[in-house]
């Protein structure tokens, strides 16, 4: 592959991985920044990074550059999109404002769960991603996804539970 190539599927690649920060509830500016670095990092380890992984070691640098940020500035920002609410122009005020409510509530307490039960939550109810694909992209045994996405199902399904009866 000449330096072109490589250039191009790069670029596509990262542009791949913009579009998944962004739908995970990253914002512009700090998926910009994961996508930069992950970039750079490519740019110095392209040498060691299995051919076949090129997207899911982007995604998991952009990531993780991403957490690191969020750790030192103490924040962490993963929503559910609005889009998930489909207000038709006949649903009741009352009904699309309840919805946003609990889509509030939800997004309330899934930043209350560790960043990697977050990441498993996104991947598998908001993408539709399979536990082999989820395995594939997290380099881990689909048993430890199912493991891991089942404890992080209980642990969200208490933490709501526990906020709706405050």
């Amino acid at each position: 592959m000449d330096g072109i190539e490589r250039k191009k599927e790069l670029n596509s690649e990262l542009n791949i991985v913009f579009r998944y920060l962004r739908k995970k509830g990253i914002s512009q500016e700090d998926a910009e920044d994961a996508v930069q670095e992950a970039a750079y990092r490519y740019l110095l380890y392209y040498d060691s990074i299995n051919i076949f992984k090129i997207r899911s070691w982007l995604i998991r640098v952009a990531l993780n550059f991403y957490y690191d940020q969020c750790r030192k500035h103490g924040k962490i920002q993963l929503e559910l999109y609005e889009e998930l609410i489909k207000a038709d122009m006949q649903d009741l005020p009352e009904a699309i404002f309840l919805e946003k409510e609990r889509i509030k509530e939800l997004n309330q307490a899934l930043s209350q769960l560790k960043p990697f039960f977050q990441e498993l939550l996104l991947l598998k109810y908001q993408f539709g991603m399979t536990y082999e694909e989820i395995s594939n992209l997290l380099e881990i045994s689909v048993s430890s996804i199912k493991t891991n996405l089942y404890r992080a199902r209980k642990k969200l399904e208490k933490i709501y539970k526990e906020a709706a009866h405050e």
